[in-house]
């Protein structure tokens, strides 16, 4: 399955005198790389009535962000079976205006400098990879990454973060994951795969340093951290 998503030649790290102690490293997108808060806001509030929900006022954002999924969804009162749909809904209507879509401030910049020192390069996302693509292409990154993993179950990445270990025969600690979100951070560590959490995406960083994360960034500039 991921075979099929690999794009491109894969691309070895280049010499340095730096070091990075990981041979992979796989993103999250949305909060991670793409800043796509505003644009998600917008989209469930323009599908909230459909589903008998209530809208998410601009106000309410940053209580939401020292919450689980699972708090999430009982606070708006989403029902877990209503998920998958209004994710489905939510990344087709995402693709009108992702070109759009901005970079997170300074990732440019560390993504171009993390990808000479790793073997492999790669995403995984709740996002569709047609978006995905779309938006890395109009920045002018897509060359970086040899795939994009997607899944549809906001709860999933776990599995798929095995299978990626597996199919680029990584040890676990050979490989790490980048994420904004608490979901995130618990996949990994249910994959067994050290992590990164950033601050700068949707959950608080309070939340995030609770769920005793691998590392915690504040910063793109933070990535530095991980060559020696």
């Amino acid at each position: 399955m991921i075979r099929k998503l690999l794009a491109g030649s894969p691309r070895a790290g280049r010499a340095d005198s730096l070091r990075m102690k990981y041979r992979a490293l796989v993103f999250d997108f949305d909060g991670t790389i793409a800043d796509t808060l505003g644009e998600t806001r917008n989209i469930f509030n323009e599908l909230a009535p459909d589903y008998g929900i209530r809208q998410v006022e601009e106000h309410e954002i940053e209580a939401l962000r020292h919450l689980s999924l699972k708090q999430i969804l009982v606070e708006l009162k989403i029902p877990k079976r209503r998920v998958p749909s209004i994710i489905a809904r939510g990344t087709g209507m995402m693709r009108a205006n992702i070109e759009r879509l901005q970079l997170i401030e300074g990732m440019r910049e560390a993504l171009t400098e993390m990808r000479k020192h790793v073997k492999s390069f790669g995403i995984l996302t709740s996002n569709s990879t047609a978006n995905v693509d779309v938006f890395l292409r109009n920045h002018g990154l897509r060359d970086h990454f040899e795939f994009v993993s997607s899944t549809s179950k906001l709860t999933g990445k776990a599995r798929h973060l095995r299978a990626i270990r597996k199919t680029f025969s990584l040890n676990n600690d050979e490989m790490l994951y980048i994420g904004d979100e608490l979901r995130d951070v618990k996949a990994a560590q249910k994959a067994n795969i050290p992590h990164v959490a950033v601050s700068w995406g949707f959950n608080s960083r309070e939340s995030l340093l609770k769920a005793k994360p691998t590392y915690l960034f504040d910063r793109p500039e933070d990535f530095r951290r991980l060559l020696d």
